[in-house]
């Protein structure tokens, strides 16, 4: 599902996100480059601490700047927004750009009803009549397929369901028409039924407005389903970006081959899984130098690795940092 629109809605250049832990400052982010195009839908993909949601929380600028440095360009529309005001921020953030969190529960104030809390972006962000903005939180709730859209304005959030709450809030993400949408894990807390049901009616919106969604997951099956480019983290950095499709034919990195090697077939033998040994460094022990995922890859030996990682161009639309030879595949690897 390669896009063909090239024109950039985001570009990242040399952002870093670090986080003061005991009086010192360390990289969730490292110094990483990207770019995300018009009505496109762009995956960000690695396990739980490889910095995707601390990247999505920069582009938005969420982060507590008590605890946090931020440098480098976000630059949105040629515009760098980490050189705004917190009050010219708040001006973009909801209208130009908006969020879908991972816990819709937490997501959404449970004492507020649902259709007070659509129309809390569209009082802030419009000029719209209070009659206007119920009959735009209205069709939001149509469009996001909840059957009772009158019922759904007039509950709590505890009254609905985690799917119906996560519509929700996709209906606030999109209350405003904003043309890039940070999805954060927006299925994990879902049964796999309604997951399926959330990711058909994102990609079916994504079409109808023409936005742009960076979508953030440690899900390949997810990646499948719903992006157009994806983008592999790992420690803070980007180590492998391609269209989907040519990311999972021609995996270049071994964590990116990792990962796709441990994704279950229905021929696997139900007891035998293929996990990736070791755990993600924590943020005060990430390797500075080097390939970071080399300590995770026994079976290669550490020639295979670059000593000081590059970037590599597989193809025009594919990168690769720190090529490891082909030849070295552990066990699992497909």
């Amino acid at each position: 599902m390669e896009n063909q629109n090239q024109e950039t809605l985001l570009e990242i250049k040399n952002l870093t996100t670090s986080f003061r832990i005991e009086g010192e400052y360390y990289p969730a982010v490292d110094n990483l480059d990207l770019t995300v195009n018009k009505n496109e839908v762009f995956a960000i993909v690695g396990e739980s601490g490889c910095g995707k949601s601390a990247l999505a929380m920069s582009i938005i600028n969420l982060h507590n700047p008590n605890y946090t440095k931020l440098s480098g360009e976000i630059n949105f529309k040629g515009q760098n927004i980490l050189a705004l005001s917190e009050a010219q921020m708040n001006k973009v953030r909801g209208a130009d750009i908006s969020m879908i969190f991972q816990d819709p529960l937490s997501a959404l104030n449970p004492l507020i009803k649902i259709g007070a809390q659509i129309e809390e972006s569209l009082t802030y962000h419009t000029n719209m009549t209070g009659s206007e903005k119920k009959a735009r939180a209205l069709e939001l709730l149509h469009q996001v397929g909840l059957k009772d859209p009158e019922r759904s304005y007039n509950s709590f959030p505890h009254q609905l369901s985690g799917g119906m709450r996560q519509r929700v809030v996709i209906a606030i993400a999109l209350s405003c028409k904003p043309e890039l949408i940070i999805a954060d894990e927006p299925t994990t807390a879902l049964d796999v039924t309604i997951q399926s049901q959330i990711l058909d009616l994102l990609r079916d919106l994504q079409e109808e407005t023409q936005s742009s969604i960076i979508m953030i997951t440690h899900d390949l099956g997810v990646v499948a389903e719903i992006a157009d480019r994806v983008a592999v983290m790992y420690a803070g950095q980007v180590v492998e970006i391609a269209p989907v499709l040519e990311l999972f034919e021609n995996p270049q990195h071994p964590y990116t081959r990792s990962l796709l090697a441990s994704i279950p077939h229905a021929d696997q033998e139900a007891e035998r899984l293929n996990a990736i040994k070791g755990i993600v460094p924590t943020l005060k022990y990430i390797p500075r130098t080097g390939c970071r995922f080399a300590p995770r890859t026994p079976w290669m030996p550490e020639s295979a690795h670059q000593a000081e990682p590059t970037y590599h161009q597989i193809s025009p639309t594919h990168q690769v940092l720190c090529t490891c030879h082909q030849s070295f595949k552990f066990e699992g690897e497909m």
